[in-house]
């Protein structure tokens, strides 16, 4: 048993505006610093969400072209070095490339492997699929941020018991201030009581955003004082702004790219919409709840598990946007039922997908694993912070041995 912190090593691809980004920084400030001794790694130092770091946070890059260089290898053994230099109990990464570039160094290093899989694969390759599940056959833990992940990772062949559901967690207290209306409305050029739809979201295919403007197409029509939001940025955003025009929206649908006010336009959006083909857990979905917006998202992947269909929201069929404007209309026509959904998606968001939730979950697998692997108690867990941690080390974070 050590009187010293837990050095751990939280390891991502860069830092770039994206749900997994978002969730590495937030999660990374609410560590409890008195059980934690914390080090970022990355491949890239880039991205927006680098300002959002701790300065005193020391962080560590290993800058690769390609996994399959020879420099790869070489910063491989950087990172190995790196981590028996400072003496590295656990590495937890998150993406695919973190998890195949850092996994066998974190092994060779002695320290406790935790792999985040925060998707439903679409983006790789089958060759790449099979890679990153022989690479994490070496991980102590893979966490999955949707129930639905686990079921796809478990299908694939990944051990059950080594996959653990821990989901997104949002922090409910930036959406429960109260901001003066029409700053939105005044920076898209729209009179003050126009019914704003949006869809925040990364402009990938997957997201499904064609269907999206397809959707609007038919909503423009009831609804002519509408207008439709895409609040996002990506390389599909060209190809979707000239499919808005072909579709004869001109100025019914606005681009706005990344936001960074999020609380803030979402107090003025009347219904969020997600119209992704695959999803793990979104983001989107959770603030949108946390700050009382009804929701429309398509029935894949763990929007089910965010979403409760016909109570903060409703579910429609992915690929269907008819089905998606008959729910946005039903939610622009009843102002009631609209805010009924809100209120049930911001209770909702703070009781199952709160940061403390998430935070203690995390918190709860770092020390078990540690406990596991090394027979090490961390003192300030059996001292200031005990009551706490043996709750959450009692509860732990979800895992279906089905």
């Amino acid at each position: 048993m050590s009187a010293d912190r837990v050095r751990l090593l939280k390891f991502v691809a860069d830092f770039r505006i994206g749900g997994t980004e978002r969730q590495f920084v937030t999660l990374s400030r609410r560590l409890d610093p008195s059980l934690f001794e914390l080090t970022f790694g990355c491949l890239r130092r880039q991205g927006d969400f680098l300002t959002h770091l701790d300065p005193a946070v020391p962080l560590y890059t290993y800058p690769i072209a390609s996994l399959h260089s020879t420099r790869s290898v070489t910063m491989q053994m950087r990172l190995l070095r790196d981590l028996r230099r400072l003496h590295v109990e656990i590495v937890h990464t998150y993406g695919f490339y973190p998890n195949v570039f850092a996994t066998l160094a974190a092994k060779m290093a002695g320290a406790v492997v935790i792999a985040s899989i925060r998707d439903q694969g679409d983006m790789w390759s089958s060759m790449q699929r099979r890679v990153e599940r022989w690479v994490l056959h070496l991980a102590d833990a893979v966490v999955v941020n949707a129930e639905a992940v686990r079921a796809r990772l478990v299908g694939e062949g990944y051990d059950r018991h080594r996959v653990f559901v821990i989901r997104n967690g949002v922090d409910t207290a930036r959406f429960a201030t109260r901001h003066p209306p029409g700053k939105l409305r005044r920076e898209l050029g729209l009179p003050a009581r126009t019914p704003i739809v949006a869809a925040l979201c990364r402009l990938h295919e997957v997201k499904g955003v064609e269907h999206f403007l397809e959707a609007a197409v038919t909503l423009s029509r009831r609804f002519p004082e509408a207008r439709f939001v895409v609040a996002g940025d990506g390389y599909h955003r060209p190809s979707l702004e000239r499919y808005s025009a072909q579709l004869g929206l001109g100025g019914r649908v606005l681009f706005t790219g990344f936001r960074q006010d999020v609380p803030e336009f979402l107090s003025e959006v009347q219904v969020s919409v997600l119209p992704s083909l695959s999803e793990a857990l979104s983001n989107t979905l959770l603030e949108s709840m946390a700050a009382g917006v009804p929701v429309v998202a398509t029935r894949v992947g763990g929007n089910p598990e965010a979403v409760e269909d016909g109570v903060t929201g409703f579910l429609v069929p992915s690929r269907e946007p008819e089905a998606l404007a008959a729910a946005v209309s039903h939610l622009l026509e009843n102002a009631p039922l609209a805010q009924a959904m809100g209120r049930a998606g911001r209770q909702r968001a703070a009781e199952q997908f709160s940061l403390e939730r998430l935070t203690q979950e995390t918190e709860s697998l770092y020390i078990r694993l540690l406990m596991k692997r090394r027979h090490r108690v961390p003192e300030a867990l059996l001292t200031r912070r005990a009551g706490l941690a043996a709750k959450a080390l009692l509860m732990g974070p979800e895992r279906t041995d089905a």
